[in-house]
């Protein structure tokens, strides 16, 4: 055959040659045979690499066999030949072969010709950079249309976007003409950078040179300007079509879609419609698409049946999307009968609708039907291995994390970033955090780094536990690792800075968001809301509530809450009721929010008016924690006998909360017969709950039944129940000092007993009288139930805050106490307060006091 003369016949002879060899495992011959016989069209040479490659050939053997006959042989090949073998050592990375090829083709002159160019441009482009392959561009002698366009091509595809305009301004220079492909390369290019003016100016190329007609150009023009957020102009780039394809229908409604315009894509839609051009599963994934980006997931559901309506069997991009949305919306039977469908239409192999339904399974706690779907899959990829591994680890089922994890690294899938961050989040929400620090060891002996994401789930795991101190050493150690945070980071870290109502750091906090352009985040917005309202500064709170545009129903309810806290009753229903008035629907913890305020103000018919409203008018029914603050409500305000019936009568079993509840109001009404009945109950609901049995301890106190007092220190010794630490707090610059009930003395509190000594004469001058009842031990006289009562917390507290207090300042005092303040407490505060011209702010285990000019915030009904 060699010998033979080459006629008609030699091709397909030569064909059925190679293919015989290659089936009899001889691929040397094989190439020798290709190589001589078959150097035709590019079809030949793709059908030959696929053959070889999958008969077990390396790319390198073509190459072998090539210098073989080229330097033993002294066979000579044309430039088809040559262009093959440039190509395959770009593919393989074969530098010294393709630069000495290039060195053979300059010295016989044949580096001029058009295939051979191209083929050496994208070997320096693969094998030595885009920057060496613009240089060997710049070298070649009278490059035609196909060179510039590659050139432009390549430098866009290796991220050279400047680069590639300035060889598109120098083609304009010459006779050469840009190919169709490489403006829409381009326009992509502007779209991507965000370049509207040059994306303009290949605009007027296209109109210059009559391309509108050529619909790819046309559809990337109408994404290049949708992408740069001018919807008008890809509208009228659209609209310049004479007969738009289903492509650039697509390509519009996708536009406006995406960009949250989902009205005017549904009459896009309706126009393609009635255009006589059928939507196609591509119109309908860019619809459901947009509804996902824009979070409209009700919406999602209705498409999907419209969608089977008009004939259409969503795929796998289809099927993807919809499962978001019933992941987002909770809807464990919807995602059960798409998975039914997915079943049946044979799309559970599938490796994005796999881990899609892994996902909806592990989000909607169902970890058997997870573990079920993902033993079926046969392609697993990463995605799937991680949502899988944290869903046991949200679970807390670490033994089954670990053991997939393992399980993961056997069958060769080796664990990301994403894989370890899972774990660390889900150790630390579990308050395990000398684990969750282990697994960030482990991803640092693993070679990769943890990153913010990593450090975040260590935070707001430390946060949710109330493990606030832990929270914020977890960020410093994660500043001195030098991870910038993030808005998530500062989220949590406010949410520990509310905690701890370390308003000075919070307002650090406020300060970094305003920097880096956080304070838009709807949940930084809300946090930031929380923080102050928890640190004493309601009206910073409410001014953030104020600067906030997009309010979300949690940042409303934050807002609630704050001013509920504060005894502002009043202010939270104005607030409710302007939320209603935004279009924004309450929920079951806005309901909680204006229940609080109402029991917080004394507000009785307010507070019934908005319970019955519940179920009545917004079909929302009251859950536990909306009776105990109707239980609160009642009892605070002095019924007792209203509540009781409450309780007795309601739907649900009274719980721990309402019983608590109830003791507490019988302790402010002191009412030993009604707190009797609830401390029984709360004594077989919560028997290792010191609390209940110290209420009722101060309670006998003020009736002088102090054999009771007894009784029941005698119970809790017997239990082995000792009182929990009581404590106030205040900060001095940055240093929070602790105030202990019988625990460790300040290290000032020889000063601090000085001057509260000089403080109490003064304000009873004024007319404070100390209340005995807050005595709670038996005393022989008032002058040593005096002594007791100036051993209280959050007066020690008060009075360090007043002596580190400057001079010039007007910055209230700030007291953080954990437990219900004494109303003897409470009177002092009122008298500092005009004593000394203060404010003060005391925050203690129920809510917030402003004390000012001898008045509280709270009306003294607390």
């Amino acid at each position: 055959m060699i010998k033979s003369p080459k006629n008609s016949d030699s091709e397909p002879k030569a064909r059925a040659l190679v293919t015989s060899y290659l089936e009899l495992g001889d691929r040397g011959s094989a190439v020798v045979g290709f190589l001589l016989g078959l150097e035709g069209n590019y079809t030949s040479w793709i059908s030959f690499l696929e053959e070889f490659e999958s008969s077990g050939g390396d790319l390198r053997e073509i190459l072998e066999v090539f210098l073989d006959l080229k330097c033993r042989g002294g066979v000579g090949f044309g430039s088809r030949v040559v262009t093959l073998i440039l190509k395959i050592c770009a593919s393989v990375h074969h530098s010294w072969m393709g630069l000495g090829i290039h060195a053979g083709l300059i010295k016989m002159g044949l580096d001029s010709d058009v295939y051979i160019s191209c083929a050496l441009l994208g070997f320096y482009r693969w094998c030595f950079g885009v920057g060496i392959a613009n240089q060997v561009l710049n070298e070649l002698s009278e490059p035609d249309d196909r060179l510039w366009n590659q050139a432009i091509i390549m430098n866009l595809e290796g991220g050279e976007f400047s680069q590639a305009l300035g060889l598109f301004r120098a083609m304009q220079l010459g006779p050469w003409k840009t190919s169709p492909r490489t403006i829409v390369k381009l326009l992509q290019a502007c779209g991507k950078e965000g370049a509207l003016d040059k994306g303009k100016q290949i605009h007027g190329y296209v109109l210059k040179h009559g391309l509108e007609s050529n619909s790819f150009v046309c559809n990337s023009l109408v994404t290049m300007y949708s992408r740069n957020h001018k919807l008008d102009l890809a509208t009228r780039a659209f609209d310049w079509m004479e007969d738009p394809s289903s492509s650039s229908w697509n390509s519009i409604i996708s536009s406006h879609a995406l960009h949250g315009h989902l009205s005017d894509a549904w009459n896009l839609f309706h126009e393609m419609e009635f255009s006589g051009t059928k939507p196609d599963t591509i119109t309908w994934n860019c619809l459901l698409s947009g509804h996902a980006l824009h979070g409209s997931y009700e919406e999602i559901l209705t498409i999907l049946r419209r969608m089977q309506t008009a004939g259409f069997r969503p795929g796998s991009s289809s099927i993807t999307i919809v499962l978001q949305a019933v992941i987002e919306l909770g809807l464990l039977t919807a995602g059960k009968e798409i998975h039914g469908y997915v079943m049946r239409n044979e799309h559970e192999f599938d490796v994005y609708v796999g881990t899609s339904l892994v996902d909806m399974y592990v989000k909607n706690d169902y970890m058997s039907s997870a573990q079920a779907v993902f033993d079926n899959m046969k392609n697993k990829n990463i995605f799937a291995w991680n949502a899988l591994i944290s869903g046991y680890s949200f679970q807390g089922q670490f033994q089954d994390a670990e053991r997939l994890l393992a399980q993961m690294e056997e069958e060769g899938v080796q664990p990301d970033l994403v894989t370890w961050n899972g774990l660390v989040a889900g150790y630390s929400m579990h308050g395990k955090n000398d684990e969750a620090l282990a697994v960030i060891d482990d991803i640092k002996s693993s070679g990769s780094n943890p990153n913010v994401v990593t450090w975040t789930s260590l935070i707001s795991g430390s946060s949710q536990q109330g493990n606030y101190r832990k929270s914020l050493k977890h960020f410093i150690q994660m500043q001195r690792e030098g991870i910038l945070p993030n808005s998530a980071t500062i989220s949590c870290l406010l949410r520990s800075f509310a905690g701890l109502s370390l308003l000075q750091n919070g307002k650090e906090a406020h300060c970094f968001s305003i920097r880096n352009g956080y304070t838009d985040d709807a949940f930084i917005a809300t946090a930031l809301i929380d923080m102050y309202s928890k640190s004493g500064d309601i009206k910073s709170a409410y001014a953030v509530f104020r600067k906030t545009k997009n309010k979300t129903v949690p940042c409303w309810n934050c807002m609630m809450m704050g001013f509920a806290n504060y005894g502002l009753g009043t202010e939270v229903i104005s607030v409710f009721n302007e939320m209603q008035g935004s279009g924004l629907l309450p929920d079951a913890i806005s309901f909680t929010a204006v229940l609080s305020g109402c029991k917080n103000s004394g507000l009785v018919s307010e507070g019934w008016k908005y319970f019955d409203s519940m179920s009545k008018a917004f079909s929302i029914e009251p859950t536990t924690e909306h009776y105990s603050c109707m239980v609160d409500l009642l009892g605070r305000a002095g019924y007792l006998d209203e509540a009781w019936d409450f309780i007795q009568t309601m739907p649900l079993k009274p719980d721990a909360s309402m019983w608590g509840a109830f003791l507490g109001s019988c302790r402010i009404h002191r009412n030993l017969e009604y707190a009797e009945i609830a401390a029984k109950q709360l004594y077989e609901l919560e028997p290792r709950n010191s609390a209940n049995y110290v209420v009722m301890m101060s309670l006998y106190a003020m009736s002088n039944r102090w054999g009771d007092v007894d009784r029941i220190k005698d119970v809790m010794y017997n239990e082995g129940l000792k009182p929990g630490p009581i404590w106030s707090w205040t900060q001095i610059d940055d240093r929070a000092h602790v105030f202990y009930a019988g625990g460790k003395p300040h290290e000032d509190e020889g000063e601090i007993y000085f001057e509260l000594y000089q403080l109490v004469s003064e304000i009873k001058e004024l007319g404070y009288v100390a209340d005995m009842a807050c005595v709670h031990q038996q005393v022989d006289d008032d002058a040593e139930g005096e002594k007791l009562l100036l051993s209280h917390t959050e007066k020690l507290a008060i009075t360090y805050g007043l002596m580190k207090r400057r001079s010039s300042s007007s910055a209230p005092i700030r007291v953080i106490k954990n437990t219900r303040t004494c109303s003897d407490c409470h009177t002092a505060a009122k008298f500092i307060s005009i004593a000394r011209g203060c404010e003060i702010l005391l925050k203690d285990g129920i809510r917030f006091h402003h004390f000012k000019a001898g008045k509280c915030s709270c009306n003294d009904y607390w």
